[in-house]
């Protein structure tokens, strides 16, 4: 499918376009263009991978010119460029506005008007039930996307991804436990019997695959994730670096911060496709006719929403294995001079 096409990563410069490079750079694609405002970054990746096939863009999904001029002959786009911090964009939700949803529409509108063949926009489980300014910009973000693949032909497909905590990517709790540990600090948990969906890397580029084959305008797919507690993920850090007496600080829940998270609503798993490892959740394509609002309803009583205490959780050696996985770890692990193999 990739074979002499040119993918595009908005954000590229992330843990999620590291990932995809490390998957993608030894095939057959013709090009890979990275498109983000970090120049920087995009210096640190030229020199780390030394690869031809690799295309640095610089600009912002909220200009539109620039966008227009990285588009041009492009396949595919994973579209992953977003603020994606929680206390960010409290602070500043217009921020999150400007980037997740306007910067989405955005990416949308060059793409339909380029020509592009698939969009994939990447989203995340705080988007469901959004108590939080970052949660609330990527449900709109999704809805942006839904709306603009309603009146798509076959030219372009518009289609969404929704996952948990990616273990180990920049920015999230992983890398803070362990240099919390190797500083010699408190570990800092908010609650123990918080629980959190855990997908690695490699898991989200899956996901993002797994849309981009078998997806129709409008879908979103989610994975089925195992979820563990921050206890449980904290103590098994601990455990795995040798550090079982480091002292655990809890410091209570965060502003805009949920108990457990939400992968699908019940409203959602009604419609939802089971798909194996996957659900699909194919969009509502009903028109402005209000009556098919008011008048065809449907029984979902009996439905329960997909979140991160109900599924599958996590015992402590299958979070080991999971964690052993991970690349990041393994540096970790012999930085802290352990060997321990998966």
């Amino acid at each position: 499918m990739f074979k002499n096409k040119i993918l595009l990563i908005t954000g590229g410069t992330g843990s999620f376009g590291n990932a995809v490079l490390r998957n993608f750079l030894d095939t057959d694609i013709k090009e890979i263009r990275i498109f983000s405002r970090d120049e920087l970054k995009q210096d640190d990746m030229r020199k780390r991978y030394n690869n031809d096939k690799l295309k640095f863009y610089i600009g912002d999904v909220r200009d539109v010119n620039s966008l227009e001029d990285a588009l041009k002959g492009v396949d595919f786009i994973f579209h992953a460029a977003a603020l994606k911090q929680v206390p960010s964009c409290e602070f500043y939700p217009m921020q999150a506005v400007q980037t997740n949803v306007i910067g989405t529409e955005n990416v949308l509108n060059v793409s339909i008007k380029s020509g592009v063949s698939k969009v994939i926009v990447l989203s995340t489980d705080k988007a469901v039930y959004p108590i939080n300014a970052m949660g609330i910009s990527k449900a709109m973000m999704e809805k942006v996307a839904v709306a603009k693949s309603r009146n798509l032909g076959a030219e372009t497909t518009i289609c969404c991804t929704r996952y948990g905590n990616v273990m180990a990517s920049r920015g999230s709790v992983i890398p803070l436990f362990i240099e919390q540990i190797r500083k010699n600090e408190e570990i800092t948990i908010t609650d123990p019997n918080m629980t959190r969906f855990m997908m690695s890397l490699d898991d989200a580029v899956d996901l993002v695959m797994f849309a981009f084959k078998n997806g129709k305008n409008g879908d979103v797919f989610v994975q089925k994730s195992p979820a563990a507690t921050i206890e449980l993920l904290a103590n098994t850090l601990k455990n795995m670096l040798n550090k079982k007496e480091h002292i655990v600080k809890i410091i209570g829940t965060r502003h805009g911060e949920k108990l457990y998270e939400t992968l699908l609503t019940r409203e959602e798993m009604v419609h939802a496709v089971d798909m194996g490892e996957y659900y699909r959740i194919p969009a509502d394509n009903r028109d402005l006719n209000y009556n098919k609002y008011f008048e065809d309803g449907e029984i979902i009583t009996e439905v329960v929403d997909y979140h991160s205490h109900n599924t599958n959780r996590l015992n402590e050696n299958e979070l080991r294995r999971m964690l052993l996985n991970l690349r990041e770890i393994q540096k970790d692990l012999k930085e802290f001079n352990i060997n321990e193999e998966i």
